[in-house]
């Protein structure tokens, strides 16, 4: 099927399970899913209530399953535990490495026909078939997901035990058919119990569910469907991806940046608002803003450096700059800083990181590019335009963040050229996450116009010098001609 038909048959869903399912399915159809790395056992129940033909709708559901699946040895396993009063392993997770054996193992299962020993169903499942004996996998990566299918009352305990094997790591699906007790599902399933649970009206149409668990054990190609945050060069993994850079560029601390230029060393103080009008819960959200915008930097020794200042009617340093060299660290620091809860001195502030925060007693590297990233939330109570001028003319980057009742006069005037892309402002503390993802600290050093203008001035001279000697040679080879004609 066509996958622009297969998504029309889904437009009839509603509210966000639809846009859920609709994601799913559009992965599903345009080859953007496969299936994680499990390993799966089923357990089902074929004591002496399920009939020889609604055994055989219960393998056919298995099958269909597992041909959803990518089987193999470093992919997904299968394994099927049979019980009636007694237990039975029918597959194991080692037996079968590829989805044709393991079908044609699956049809071969007979009912056993006697009692319904759920419990010492599941207790076997956690002991023996999720074994390292038996084909299970340690690995954090490689879920365990059993699926018990069951249409009577257990004849002995499943409470506890299904606990237990909960708290082994095993994910459990409760499939009940028929007349089974739905306490008994609630009490077998994993949480949340909506996604754990379900219940058909017989086994004539429990492969309805088959959809369902194909697309549970879905993982989507984050990178294909655009799902990622890497600036340059996204490469899938199973159920995750990895970034990349293009040639000439080079991976950040963070995982996901790239950065062109070898020497991305960068000096970058932040120089935070806590006067009383921000409020202890909004200056919590500020600390949240403030490791969005470390995270996309790269902290070590060698490139970028990070301070912390805050001000109120005094101005404290938090910390200097190189304290901390990696993002760890950096942001247990950030969280240990405490609201001052007073005025608003931002005049103050900037002085401060002028003469003090960007000087090498705290830290500052000699030739190293200077960033200061201001957040205020209110008009300054003292004046703020020969400090932020003063700054600016030393060469500091300044960016100005404004919130609430920021006065955006003050904010331009704090702000480097071009204004655009150094100010910001947003009328809700719940929105600065946004701020953080648009603000770009520059980590390359800019080029010296000086230098630039140096070099265009000496390019011109040798460009006219050339010409005039053009000019000269010509000449003479024309004095020459004028000669040669002479002589001859």
């Amino acid at each position: 099927m066509s996958p622009p038909l297969f998504l029309l048959l889904l437009l009839g869903l509603t509210g966000a399970q639809a846009t859920t399912d609709l994601r799913m399915a559009a992965a599903m159809a345009a080859g953007l899913c496969k299936t994680r790395p499990t390993d799966l056992v089923f357990i089902i129940d074929s004591s002496r209530s399920v009939r020889p033909s609604e055994f055989e709708q219960v393998k056919v559901f298995l099958t269909k399953v597992i041909e959803g699946l990518d089987v193999g040895p470093n992919a997904t396993r299968v394994g099927v535990v049979n019980y009636a009063s007694r237990v039975k392993n029918e597959v194991s997770l080692k037996t079968h490495r590829t989805k044709t054996g393991l079908v044609k193992a699956v049809t071969k299962i007979e009912p056993l026909s006697t009692g319904t020993m759920t419990g010492l169903a599941i207790q076997f499942a956690q002991n023996v078939a999720f074994s390292e004996a038996e084909g299970a996998r340690k690995s954090p990566d490689i879920s365990k997901v059993a699926i018990i299918v069951t249409d009577g009352r257990p004849q002995d305990n499943v409470k506890d035990v299904a606990q237990r094997a909960r708290d082994a790591g095993i994910e459990i699906f409760a499939i009940g058919v028929g007349r089974v007790e739905m306490n008994t599902l609630r009490q077998i399933a994993s949480d949340p119990l909506d996604d754990h649970v379900d219940y058909v009206e017989s086994y004539s149409v429990i492969e309805k569910l088959t959809k369902k668990f194909q697309e549970a054990f879905c993982v989507t190609d984050l990178c294909a469907s655009g799902d990622h945050d890497c600036e340059q060069v996204c490469i899938s993994t199973p159920g995750s991806y990895k970034c990349a850079c293009k040639d000439g560029f080079t991976l950040m601390e963070n995982g996901r940046s790239c950065s062109g230029c070898s020497n991305a060393a960068t000096d970058v103080v932040f120089l935070i608002d806590g006067s009383k009008s921000v409020r202890p819960e909004n200056f919590e959200l500020i600390k949240k803003w403030i490791f969005q915008i470390i995270e996309k930097l790269d902290v070590s020794e060698r490139n970028v450096h990070v301070g912390l200042v805050q001000y109120s009617s005094t101005v404290k340093q938090e910390f200097p700059l190189g304290r901390y060299n990696n993002k760890k660290d950096l942001k247990e620091a950030v969280k240990r800083m405490e609201f001052m809860g007073k005025g608003t001195m931002t005049g103050q502030g900037l002085n401060h990181i002028r003469e003090s925060s960007f000087t090498p007693a705290n830290g500052a590297r000699p030739g190293v590019p200077k960033v200061c990233i201001v957040f205020t939330d209110g008009r300054s109570q003292d004046y703020i335009g020969e400090a932020a001028k003063k700054a600016k003319e030393s060469g500091f980057k300044m960016f100005a963040v404004g919130v609430g009742s920021a006065v955006e006069d003050e904010l331009k005037q704090i702000a480097s050229e071009p204004t655009a892309d150094h100010y910001f402002y947003t009328a809700d503390f719940k929105a600065i996450g946004q701020i953080a993802k648009k603000l770009h600290i520059p980590t390359c050093p800019e080029e010296d116009p000086c230098e630039c203008d140096s070099l265009k001035k000496f390019q011109k001279k040798v460009e006219e010098a050339l010409q005039a000697l053009t000019k000269k040679l010509e000449s003479m080879s024309k004095r020459i001609a004028l000669l040669e004609n002479k002589i001859v």
